[in-house]
C-alpha cells in the first residue's frame, strides 16, 4: 500500500506544519469575526439598516459556500500548499480593502473576497496537515489545528473591538489583515507530503454530479456531515442570539453579556476541543467508531444542559450550564473532521472538505439565526431557544447511525487511495 505520510510521524516538518496551519487558522478567523466587533462603528458611519449591516455577514457565508466546491476540485489535483497560499492572500488583501471601503457596496464586495479567499483555505488545509500524520494521531492533531475556532474568533472580537474603538473601523481592518502577507510566503512554500499520490485526471463537468453520488454512498462520511450541520445549526444559532438572551432574561447590559458569552465560549471551547481529540484517539484505538462515539456522547450530554441553561431562572446555573454545554459541543471537533479524513480516499479530500463546507452551513449557521428570530417574534427568545437543543440531539442520532459504517468506509478509503471507484 502506498503510504501517504512520507516524513517522520511527529518529526520536525510535521510539527512545523501544524504550527504554520494553526497560526494561518488562527487569522482567518480572526480577520472573519472582526466584522462583528465593529458592526456598531460600520452601523453609525455608513448609516445602515440592522438589515444592511447583517447582510455583510451573509454574503461573506454565501460566498464562502458556493466558491468551496470549487477549490475542493482544484485541491484534489494540484499543490494544496499553494492553493492556501493563494488563499491567505487574497482574503489578507480584502481584509486591507475592508478597510479603505467609503460606501456601503466597496465594503460589501471587499468582504465577499475575504469569503472567496477563505475557503481556498478552509477546503484543503484538513487534508494537507492530515497528510503529516498517521490515522491514529489525526484526532488530536486535528483538535489542536481547530482550537483557531473558539481562539481565533475571540481575537478577532477583542482585536477589532480594540483597534476600532481606538483607530475607527477601517483601520482595524488594515492591521488585521495585515499579518497574513508575512505568512503567504512560508505556506506557499510547505510541502505537500501526497501530491504525486492525489494526481488525478480532470473530471470534464458532465462527471461532476457522479462523483457527488460517491459522496452520497459514502454512509459514514454522510451521517458525519449531517451530524456537523446539525451542530453548526445549533451554535450558529447560539453564537448570535445567546448575548440577547441574557440580555433579556437576565438583565445584562449588551456588552457585558457579549464578554460573558465570549469568554464560556472561549474556555470551554478550548478544553473541549482538547480533550475531544485526545479522547477520539483513545477510543477509536479500541474501536473502528471510535470517533463517532465520542461525538455522539458529547451531543447526549450537551443537549440537556443546553435546556438546563434556557429554562432555569437562576443566572448563575445558566452561565455555568452554558459552559458546560459548548464543552461537551466542543467535543465533536476533531473527531468528526478526523472521521471526514479517514473515510475519504486521498484523491477527494479536498472535495470531501468542499462538500462538507458547504451542507453544514447552508443547513447550520446561515439559516438558524434567521429562523430563531423569526420564532422568537412568535414565542418569546426563550422558546425559540430550546429549537437548538433538537438540534444536538439530531446531531448525535446521525453520530450513532454513522457507527456502523466506519470499519467499511476506513478500510475502502485506504484500499482506494487516489483512485476513487
Amino acid at each position: 500500500m502506498m503510504n501517504s505520510v512520507p516524513f517522520e510521524s511527529g518529526g520536525r516538518a510535521a510539527r512545523y506544519a501544524l504550527a504554520l496551519l494553526l497560526t494561518v487558522n488562527l487569522l482567518n478567523y480572526v480577520d472573519r469575526q472582526a466584522l462583528y466587533a465593529v458592526f456598531p462603528l460600520i452601523k453609525a458611519d455608513l448609516k445602515l439598516s440592522d438589515t444592511g449591516l447583517g447582510f455583510l455577514g451573509s454574503a461573506f457565508m454565501l460566498c464562502y459556500m458556493l466558491a468551496a466546491p470549487v477549490f475542493g476540485r482544484l485541491g484534489d489535483r494540484t499543490n494544496r500548499a499553494r492553493l492556501a497560499a493563494g488563499g491567505l492572500a487574497v482574503w489578507s488583501l480584502a481584509t486591507i480593502l475592508s478597510g479603505t471601503a467609503t460606501s456601503y457596496r466597496s465594503l460589501l464586495a471587499a468582504r465577499t473576497l475575504v469569503g472567496v479567499g477563505e475557503a481556498s483555505f478552509g477546503t484543503v488545509s484538513p487534508g494537507l496537515l492530515s497528510d503529516y500524520y498517521p490515522r491514529e494521531r489525526r484526532g488530536r492533531i486535528l483538535s489542536l489545528f481547530y482550537l483557531a475556532i473558539p481562539v481565533g474568533s475571540a481575537l478577532g472580537y477583542i482585536l477589532g473591538g480594540q483597534l476600532g474603538q481606538a483607530f475607527g473601523w477601517q483601520k482595524a481592518f488594515m492591521l488585521v489583515g495585515l499579518p497574513g502577507f508575512f505568512l503567504a510566503l512560508p505556506l506557499y512554500l510547505l510541502s505537500d507530503p501526497s501530491q504525486s499520490a492525489r494526481q488525478t485526471k480532470i473530471l470534464p463537468p458532465e462527471q461532476f454530479l457522479p462523483e457527488l453520488k460517491r459522496f452520497w454512498h459514502n454512509r459514514s462520511y454522510l451521517h458525519a456531515t449531517l451530524s456537523m450541520a446539525a451542530m453548526t445549526f445549533a451554535l450558529g444559532g447560539l453564537a448570535q442570539w445567546a448575548p440577547s438572551f441574557l440580555h433579556r432574561s437576565f438583565d445584562l447590559e449588551v456588552a457585558r453579556g457579549n464578554t460573558i458569552f465570549g469568554m464560556i465560549t472561549v474556555v470551554s471551547g478550548i478544553i473541549g476541543t482538547l480533550a475531544g481529540g485526545w479522547l477520539g484517539d483513545f477510543f477509536q484505538r479500541r474501536s473502528a467508531a471510535g470517533y463517532l462515539s465520542v461525538s455522539a456522547a458529547g451531543f447526549l450530554i450537551g443537549a440537556p444542559l443546553m435546556i438546563l441553561a434556557l429554562t432555569t431562572s437562576s443566572l448563575t446555573i445558566c452561565l455555568t450550564a452554558i459552559f458546560a454545554a459548548e464543552l461537551f459541543l466542543f467535543l465533536n471537533t476533531g473527531p468528526l473532521n478526523t472521521v471526514l479524513i479517514n473515510v475519504v480516499a486521498p484523491g477527494r479530500r479536498a472535495m470531501g472538505f468542499a462538500i462538507n463546507i458547504f451542507t453544514i452551513h447552508a443547513l447550520g449557521d446561515a439559516i438558524s439565526p434567521a429562523i430563531i428570530g423569526a420564532l422568537s417574534d412568535a414565542w418569546g427568545l426563550r422558546a425559540a431557544l430550546l429549537i437548538t437543543p433538537l438540534a444536538v440531539v439530531a446531531a448525535a442520532i446521525f453520530a450513532v447511525r454513522g457507527r456502523r459504517f466506519m470499519a467499511a468506509d476506513q478500510l475502502n478509503a485506504e484500499s482506494r487511495l487516489s483512485h476513487f471507484r
